[in-house]
């Protein structure tokens, strides 16, 4: 069987998007259209009539082509009914050598140490919503019961549906001491929202004070039996008050008893990988990957 590179002109949109959705660790991230609107290119690599995928999320440089992964979104890597150590070095060595810088994340299928690539292990959270809200609960931790309570005593209101400004204004400053997001990043993220949301696969959740200041806010996107906890945004006077345990205490009631899993996007920072855990969420790891053979001139090429 073949692995083939294909430039972004001849993919099959359709065959992608079908094998995508099923694909045993298919993630919303790989849609055709998640894609299209998040990665300025893409190319792929293709196994056969679409068996397996891998997107080849790219940019250019000073004439040089290098692999990055866009701005919200997670993980990529390969995406298959099955996947093995062999099939993801197959794919790896595949990449086309034009391609003299990668900087990607893999995703939790992907984890197997290949010969000739240096993978280094990320964290992420999930928490599976298929039991009763009452079982779930007992398993929060002592602290979020607390915060929640804290916030409805306060009369904190939970809103849905909110407009996506608002949250991407709070996220906007909350942002700015971590990571480096432009106009051009939340305009895309806009854009991909609309459509998701029109297809109800995206909605707003926000807590108010009550004197209806924005405390807490955060966008979810749906794909298969996953709910992908995306775009947060905090106020910093809701810290104190509980906001944001509510905010996720209110998805949890809203989905309980679903066979959906509840992805908190990570983290790699011990105070987000606590908070997260502090639901019950349990570790799901995945891979970075960097991989270097620019000219040694140019040994130190950043995005």
């Amino acid at each position: 069987m073949a692995i083939a590179y294909v430039p972004y002109h001849s993919i099959d949109k359709q065959k992608w998007d079908e094998c995508i959705g099923s694909a045993a660790n298919g993630l919303v991230y790989a849609t055709s259209i998640y894609l299209d609107i998040m990665s300025d290119n893409w190319d792929a690599l293709i196994l056969d009539d679409y068996i397996a995928v891998m997107p080849l999320t790219w940019r250019k440089k000073y004439s040089i082509h290098y692999l990055y992964q866009p701005f919200f979104t997670a993980c990529l890597g390969v995406f298959a009914q099955n996947i093995d150590a062999r099939l993801l070095h197959d794919f790896l060595k595949a990449v086309p050598p034009k391609f003299k810088y990668w900087d990607i994340s893999l995703n939790h299928a992907n984890i197997f140490p290949v010969p000739g690539f240096v993978l280094f292990e990320r964290m992420n959270y999930v928490l599976p919503l298929k039991e009763p809200y009452e079982k779930l609960h007992e398993n929060f931790r002592d602290n979020i019961k607390r915060n929640i309570k804290k916030a409805a005593k306060l009369n904190c209101v939970i809103k849905k549906d909110i407009p996506l400004d608002d949250v991407i204004i709070l996220a906007r400053e909350q942002s700015r001491d971590f990571v480096s997001l432009t106009d051009k990043d939340f305009d895309r993220f806009k854009k991909l929202y609309h459509q998701l949301h029109a297809k109800k696969q995206a909605v707003t959740y926000a807590v108010y004070s009550s004197l209806n200041v924005l405390l807490a806010s955060c966008v979810f996107f749906f794909y298969k039996n996953r709910a992908y906890y995306i775009l947060v945004g905090n106020h910093p006077n809701g810290k104190t008050i509980g906001a944001s345990h509510a905010l996720i205490n209110a998805f949890i009631k809203d989905h309980a008893g679903q066979n959906m899993l509840l992805d908190f996007e990570g983290s790699d920072i011990h105070s987000l990988a606590f908070f997260y855990s502090s639901f019950g969420a349990t570790e799901e790891k995945y891979t970075g990957l960097k991989y270097n053979i620019l000219p040694r001139l140019l040994k130190y090429f950043k995005n």
